[in-house]
């Protein structure tokens, strides 16, 4: 299963560039076979401009595959005066806002968590209709236990910063409750434009018998289209958390357990192809004897908190990396190059850096012998196994060397 997250496209160029950075690669590494089985949109499929649903659906209706989709914030028609009148539009294109549907190994939700407030200090907030509620109790009551049970949404279930709600707490209370004595569930969302894996428990009011994984799904616009362009001509938009903008593929077995992978967009090219799991940060020349305070950077885009992360030094011992939730170096890097040039550099500037979910650090000695050093970091993903990546540095006995 394709998922999308956030195509947010604001003009017919950003619909271009997702036709270029994320759709036409997919056709184009499809090797005669189906793309994929199903495929589904979490919210904001333009940037408030309704009028570019017909062009958007000719791109994406040409991966031939079936598709859902939720609405976002920025699929609201904001002429509205009250939440139910606020998707006339997207249902008009797009069907019914929230419903279920079922395929051989798994059942899916899809619902609009966007509560529309106008005329408040905030447009909206995350959160569901009574409507939605009847809806949920009356398809779960008599949904499979054993299958696999997606919910897919645009706003995710947790809230985006302490102390600050941004997912109504009482109606994440009362889904929880419908929710669980339902052991094999996984929630899909968007809307950050950036990546986490986020493991609810009691502590979020979660009672399951096991964490409920909720997978924030990152941005196929990424950065909103914006950032430096490539020789073809499609910005950078590195998400503000350092993931490329691309697209993630669901796998269900049979036993309703899953897979999930990101792709960056057009992985075959450039920086993003090094390694689509993980991309290093580190100094390339040190002075010999300095105080080891450089180090490595690993940005895991599929990262979680229990991650295991290890690096070595020319196939020395591996040894354990640190997690960090701070900006991501290249990206702030980036930052300052906007900052230093005399013109844009791009129709938008790269996204301001923001501490990211999935970095780890650790330092780089320099009491090795003057010269080249390979770097070289691993990462045990659940779902794609060991993944590996590597760079070097140089240390000099002088700076003048």
């Amino acid at each position: 299963m394709l998922v999308f997250a956030d195509p947010q496209t604001k003009t017919a160029t950003d619909v271009d560039y997702y036709r270029r950075d994320i759709v036409e690669p997919l056709l184009a590494g499809r090797a005669g076979s189906r793309v994929a089985d199903l495929g589904l949109s979490l919210g904001d499929i333009t940037h408030d401009d309704l009028s570019l649903y017909p062009q958007l659906n000719a791109v994406t209706a040409s991966l031939e595959v079936p598709w859902l989709h939720a609405p976002g914030n920025h699929d609201l028609d904001f002429d509205a005066t009250r939440d139910e009148d606020s998707l006339l539009s997207f249902r008009h294109v797009y069907g019914p806002d929230t419903f279920a549907w079922e395929e051989a190994q798994a059942n899916f939700v899809v619902f609009d968590d966007v509560v529309y407030q106008p005329g408040g200090k905030t447009d909206y907030i995350g959160g569901l209709r009574p409507d939605q509620f009847a809806f949920l109790e009356s398809y779960l009551a008599s949904a499979s236990k054993q299958r696999l049970l997606v919910l897919a949404m645009h706003i995710p279930l947790f809230d985006a910063a302490p102390g600050r709600e941004t997912f109504r707490s009482a109606d994440r209370e009362r889904l929880f409750a419908l929710l669980k004595d339902f052991p094999n569930l996984l929630v899909l969302s968007g809307h950050s434009h950036t990546q986490r894996h986020v493991f609810h428990d009691a502590t979020d009011g979660w009672q399951g018998a096991k964490p409920l994984h909720e997978y924030n799904v990152g941005a196929a616009c990424g950065a909103f289209w914006s950032g430096v362009k490539d020789a073809q001509g499609i910005p950078d938009t590195t998400m503000s958390d350092g993931t490329p903008n691309g697209y993630a593929r669901l796998s269900v077995r049979a036993d309703a357990g899953y897979g999930l992978r990101w792709f960056p967009a057009r992985q075959s090219g450039g920086d993003k192809a090094a390694n689509p799991y993980l991309r290093l940060y580190l100094p390339k020349v040190l002075r010999r004897g300095s105080y080891p305070i450089r180090g490595v950077f690993a940005n895991v885009y599929m990262g979680r908190a229990d991650s295991r992360v290890e690096y070595r030094i020319d196939e020395g011992e591996w040894k354990p990396m640190r997690r960090v939730e701070q900006p991501d170096p290249a990206l702030l890097a980036e930052n300052a190059r906007d900052d230093e040039a005399d013109r844009l550099r791009g129709y938008d500037r790269a996204a301001i850096a923001t501490p990211s979910a999935h970095l780890w650090n650790a330092p780089l000695p320099t009491d090795a012998a003057a010269g080249e050093h390979q770097v070289d970091v691993r990462v045990f993903d659940p779902w794609q196994g060991e993944q590996r990546l590597s760079a070097s540095y140089r240390l000099l006995d002088t700076a003048q060397d």
